[in-house]
């Protein structure tokens, strides 16, 4: 693996986990794990974008790792998710970690379409611009 490579994740995952940490010291209040579900959401969501685009738009190998590996993999954790539905399910119920489960990775899955779809659409209309400017 390329050094450019190993300091793009890096970068990325610093910035993803600086970037969840802030969510989660913002939702703490909440009194629910909102944070956790909000940050695999829309790391699911960018994650999925990026894909999308990506297929129109072949990106450096580094700077697909660093946003990718890095940034969604640090922002995003499956870890935390996993803490949290047992801490639900001690301090609510079943029913409630069951539905946090759902939510988590039934709109991981959802987001991570919804990513694809709109990074693919905006990837192939970025490529229809530069045919059309030659």
């Amino acid at each position: 693996m390329e050094i450019k490579t190993i300091i793009a994740i890096a970068i990325g995952a610093a910035v993803g986990t600086i970037a969840r940490y802030s969510l989660n010291i913002y939702t703490l209040a909440a009194g629910y794990p909102i944070g956790t579900v909000i940050e695999n959401l829309v790391g699911s969501l960018l994650l999925g974008f990026l894909t999308g685009f990506f297929i129109h738009h072949i990106p450096k190998d580094w700077l697909k790792a660093g946003l990718g590996v890095g940034l969604c993999g640090g922002f995003t954790t499956m870890s935390t998710l996993a803490a949290d539905t047992l801490l639900i399910y001690n301090q609510m119920n079943v029913f409630q970690s069951l539905l946090y489960v759902l939510v988590s990775f039934g709109g991981g899955v959802a987001f991570a379409i919804l990513g694809y779809l709109i990074g693919d659409k905006a990837g192939a209309r970025n490529n229809e611009r530069k045919v059309a400017r030659s």
